[in-house]
């Protein structure tokens, strides 16, 4: 048969030792300040780190300096606050909560700067700019042979 352990009487978190905490030291003997982020330094909310990775990954040019990808994060940041500040204000226009493709669409499209920017892209279920319709004021009436038949032309 099989032998079973005796229960123990104290508790398995009980049963082990706390961690011991080595406080970080730099070789000059004074304390290190915990590790923060390229994007923390920066004060930006995009990821720097990645964007940095993508940059050499993407061979796009021979080598990277360090500030380009801190730099393109924050421009990226940029225009990601502009499209989706005109997305909010179309959609509470409308009255709808939740901001869809369509109302990205209508955003960048009635500004003037992305609408140059974003000229030759198509955003999926954006669906097509409404238009307003030109109208002359007055409506053209339709002209039958009796109505041709009677008139002048001499001025």
């Amino acid at each position: 048969m099989s032998e079973t352990k005796p229960a123990s009487s104290k508790p398995a978190a009980a049963a082990a030792k706390p961690k011991k905490v080595i406080p970080r030291v730099s070789k000059s003997g004074e304390p290190k300040s915990k590790p923060e982020s390229r994007s923390a330094r920066a004060g930006i909310t995009f990821p720097v780190s990645r964007v940095d990775r993508l940059l050499r990954e993407g061979r796009f040019a021979p080598r990277v300096e360090s500030t380009a990808p801190v730099y393109l994060a924050a421009v990226l940041e940029y225009l990601v606050f502009e499209i989706l500040e005109l997305a909010h204000n179309t959609c509470s226009i409308s009255k709808k909560t939740r901001i869809t493709p369509q109302h990205i669409n209508w955003a960048v499209g009635n500004d003037l700067e992305l609408n140059s920017l974003f000229q030759h892209v198509t955003i999926a279920y954006g669906g097509v700019l409404p238009t307003p319709q030109q109208s002359t004021g007055e409506k053209k009436k339709k002209s039958t042979k009796k109505a041709t038949e009677g008139s002048s032309q001499i001025y």
